[in-house]
């Protein structure tokens, strides 16, 4: 699985995608993978990365390929 995803039409890394996610820094960001679900939105397809967004906490996050849509199992 390549390290770098295209979302939205420009290449993000599994750090750049959870900042996008989370809307701000992380710590620390796990490698992006295909999550098996569809974006509820537009349809288009989803990925997810596990981050931190600080010490003490740990996260995973969804973003779909195509549009704006995003969540966490917050």
């Amino acid at each position: 699985m390549p390290a770098n995803r295209v979302v939205q039409g420009r290449m993000v890394t599994p750090h750049s995608l959870a900042e996008l996610i989370e809307d701000d820094d992380v710590m620390e960001a796990e490698t992006i993978e295909d999550a098996d679900r569809e974006c509820p939105d537009c349809g288009g397809d989803v990925v997810s990365v596990g981050y931190m967004p600080s010490v003490t906490e740990y996260v995973t996050g969804y973003k779909c390929q195509e549009c704006d849509w995003r969540e966490t199992d917050r």
